[in-house]
């Protein structure tokens, strides 16, 4: 729950806000009192909203989400399923009579069939896996969905002369595959994710696809309904072309799979258009560049010509839709850190409907957001708000409006930090840096507070003007907040996010610090009181600021990369960075290798750093955060090292964790508060 403190203005800033008298704010451990809206659908027949409301649960420590429902003619919300531990992907047919979604009970997972009318619900097996990417056929009968298929698999050497009722050890795991584990999922058992047909009225389903690839995207039925457009890597050794993903045909009689759109780059998101006429679908022709934006196509299966209708708008685009007339797509980009709506008609016309798209995301405020569009033009979303988690909303004729309120009653209790924009240009080279500062609650600019410089991941992601739970946290124990999108950004443009390419990290540097002075130049900034804290890209961008000044009193950095050279020789995704990212493999290129390592500049490193990392981090692994934290003690410089066991990279399957991890960050900055 939050906590009521009133404590003296003369306090200082680190641990306690100065609030006024049985005021209230958002604590650490108020991220259970938090509720999410993503994945919408609406009906066409009646504008019913069915979407997916997401928490945590307290007791089991776990994010749970359900599926609800929002009924336009009462404007009252209802569970769709309240037996299932959770429920997820709510998708209607395309005649609006039948619902289907995923449910899991005990750890495993069905999908469910529920008739609209009559609220009877039809159940699948359950499946040895988890099903994903459901898509109806065009005469309501039958989803189709992907599902991981295990294989078995003869080791060449048998466990040999064991007693029936001997005690020896598991197996040795042997590995030979390319790409062996994949961080969230952890090590990979033999086999391959395959297309399924699962009927409204049978029991088991019908595995379409067999074979050593992979078919784990997503999917569109042809309109005559004898097919199934799809993505897939279907060619040896994928793994090596991280970003080379076909789309197939799938016939539904032979079961032969032919090649639609196939070329050098990462092709996706299928989308049969309702007249059936046209495939839309995302995708570039790949450059070897370290970002590159996906543009929308669309081409006519009649005659095969593609056209490129975003070539103009440079941004990426994702989450298609076909208008209901087949005139133009729906489709969501990010731009310049909010997620927009557009539209396209077919001859390119393009529009933005709203900025307002909403994503889930627990600590951080990274873009992001889905859509669903109705016949009669209304649009379902959840809504970016900087005060609240994204809520049920609607755009229609022009206007929008909010739906829920799952939030109000408690964040009614709890005065938030205020969220502005902030320009500045880098120091490096004059370019304009776009960023966002959260202010503590009830801010007084005649004050001094202290600065937490908050760096993204990715680093081809972006932050935005979106609510974020860590960040109003911090801003609460009376931290102004600076969160920035320096180059290497997306959603400023292919130029800016490729800045970075063969070299990362390095002048994100420049583009930070100098935010940092434009907040400096205002008055109300204790420079002694500097603190910089990051994560994943970001916590590489804040060791390598870390090696470059020491303004920052203290440090706290999530899941960093120190090392290029052994961060691309263990990390999952491992033989993506040496063509992408770092111009070539370590032994061909180690002066730059070395060059662009923050563990390079340790001489330098003076800034007392607290470090954080899962356990089963397999994107930047714990190996990286015990390099730093070695090298940090062979300096003589203050450190601690705090390891979340089981969890990945995201650090969110366990919402205690993030509690914890925030406890352990404002512990870590209230005990260097003096220390310059």
């Amino acid at each position: 729950m939050v906590a009521t403190i009133c404590v003296a203005a003369t306090c200082a800033f680190n641990t306690e806000v100065v609030q006024a008298a049985n005021e209230e704010y958002l604590q650490p451990e108020d991220y259970f009192e938090l509720k999410y809206v993503d994945q919408v659908d609406v009906s066409n027949a009646s504008n019913d909203i069915y979407f997916v409301k997401n928490q945590f649960d307290r007791i089991n420590d776990q994010k749970t989400s359900h599926v609800w429902v929002y009924q336009q003619a009462t404007e009252k919300f209802q569970p769709i399923d309240i037996q299932s531990d959770a429920s997820f992907a709510p998708v209607l047919s395309p005649n609006q009579k039948i619902l289907a979604f995923v449910s899991l009970i005990d750890g495993k997972a069905r999908i469910n069939f529920k008739n609209i009318q009559t609220g009877h619900i039809h159940h699948s097996p359950w499946y040895p896996s988890m099903p994903s990417n459901l898509a109806w056929s065009p005469d309501n009968q039958a989803v189709a969905f992907t599902m991981f298929v295990e294989q078995s698999r003869t080791l060449p050497i048998p466990l040999k002369s064991k007693l029936g009722n001997a005690n020896w050890a598991p197996a040795p795991k042997l590995i030979e595959s390319n790409r062996y584990r994949l961080n969230g999922a952890g090590y990979f058992k033999p086999g391959a994710s395959q297309i399924f047909l699962q009927s409204t009225t049978a029991s088991a389903p019908q595995q379409l696809t067999k074979g050593e690839h992979n078919h784990s995207g997503r999917m569109s039925f042809a309109r005559n309904g004898k097919g199934i457009y799809f993505s897939a890597k279907r060619y040896a050794n994928p793994e090596f072309s991280h970003f080379n993903t076909d789309i197939h045909y799938l016939d539904l009689k032979t079961h032969a799979i032919t090649s639609v759109v196939e070329r050098d780059g990462p092709d996706d998101m299928p989308a049969v258009s309702p007249d059936g006429r046209y495939l839309a679908y995302t995708g570039y022709d790949d450059n070897g560049m370290i970002y590159q934006n996906k543009a929308l196509h669309v081409k006519d299966l009649n005659t095969g010509e593609v056209s490129v209708l975003t070539a103009g708008l440079d941004r990426s685009v994702a989450c298609l839709q076909w208008r209901h007339d087949s005139a133009g797509i729906y489709f969501s980009y990010d731009d310049q850190g909010k997620t927009q709506l557009g539209y396209s008609g077919l001859a390119g016309e393009f529009k933005m409907l709203t900025d307002r798209l909403g994503n889930m995301t627990s600590g951080r405020s990274y873009a992001g957001g889905e859509f669903d569009v109705a016949n009669n033009g209304m649009v379902a979303f959840p809504i970016a708000n900087t005060q609240r988690p994204p809520e049920l909303a609607v755009l229609s004729e022009g206007k929008i409006s909010t739906l829920s309120d799952f939030n109000g009653k408690f964040l009614d209790t709890v005065t938030l930090g205020q969220v502005e924009a902030l320009w500045s240009k880098s120091k490096y080279d004059e370019r304009p840096i776009h960023g966002w500062v959260i202010y503590p609650p009830n801010f007084d600019k005649s004050k001094k507070y202290p600065l937490v410089l908050e760096i993204h991941g990715g680093p081809m992601a972006n932050y935005g003007p979106h609510f974020t739970a860590e960040l109003q946290m911090l801003a609460a124990r009376g931290y102004v907040v600076l969160y920035m999108n320096p180059r290497g950004s997306d959603s400023y443009g292919n130029e800016f996010a490729q800045l970075i390419h063969n070299n990362f990290p390095n002048h994100e540097y420049e583009d930070l610090t100098r935010g940092i002075d434009a907040l400096i130049e205002r008055g109300f900034i204790d420079e002694t009181k500097q603190y910089i804290m990051g994560g994943s890209g970001g916590g590489m961008i804040g060791t390598w600021m870390l090696g470059k000044t020491q303004q920052f009193a203290a440090a706290a950095i999530m899941k960093p990369v120190v090392n290029l050279y052994s961060f691309v020789l263990t990390s999952d995704f491992y033989p993506m960075f040496p063509k992408y990212w770092f111009n070539g493999k370590p032994w061909e290129n180690t002066e730059h290798y070395l060059k662009h390592s923050p563990i390079t500049y340790m001489n330098n490193i003076k800034t007392p750093s607290l470090l954080i990392t899962g356990e089963a981090d397999y994107r930047t692994l714990i190996s990286e955060t015990e390099q730093f934290y070695q090298a940090l003690k062979l300096q003589n410089v203050d450190t601690a090292m705090v390891r979340m066991p089981y969890m990945s990279h995201a650090l969110t399957a366990r919402p205690s964790y993030l509690q914890q991890k925030l406890e352990y960050i404002l512990w870590w900055f209230d005990k260097y508060k003096n220390r310059l």
